[in-house]
């Protein structure tokens, strides 16, 4: 699901957190090194986003936001910003020439560069956040 967040949208937030939990208080985010990633350059994304980047040459930027249930993609266009909510259960990556988010039909790849590389961390922490969910549904 994803949502203009350019301005306040009292709907959306609600939405989200449904989706995904509530954000990490400051402590939280404290104990587990932080919530949300530096931004990346978008190099690709599924064609029912186009609508969602710059049309132009322009660089796409993105980052993620981790939440209790799930993860946050934030897809800057212009002066516009929308965020896609990504349930745990729904999320799948790939490491290919660069670092892929899939859920829902739709994927977002991020260019494998020095600002990828700077994330390295906490997309090793993302991983292991959705590893730990995943084990609450293990059936053996």
């Amino acid at each position: 699901m994803i949502f203009d967040t350019t301005h306040r949208n009292d709907d959306a937030k609600i939405a989200i957190t449904k989706l995904l939990g509530n954000s990490y208080s400051l402590l939280s985010s404290l104990k587990i090194g932080g919530v949300g990633s530096k931004r990346m350059i978008i190099e690709e994304v599924s064609p029912n986003f186009k609508k969602f980047t710059n049309t132009v040459s322009d660089v796409n930027y993105g980052n993620i936001e981790i939440r209790e249930k799930g993860i946050l993609v934030y897809i800057n266009k212009g002066l516009k910003n929308y965020s896609w909510a990504i349930p745990f259960y729904q999320l799948h990556t790939y490491k290919t020439s660069g670092f892929s988010i899939h859920a829902q039909g739709n994927f977002v790849r991020f260019k494998n560069n020095k600002l990828l590389q700077e994330n390295k961390k906490f997309i090793d922490k993302l991983l292991t956040l959705k590893i730990d969910y995943d084990k609450q549904f293990e059936f053996y």
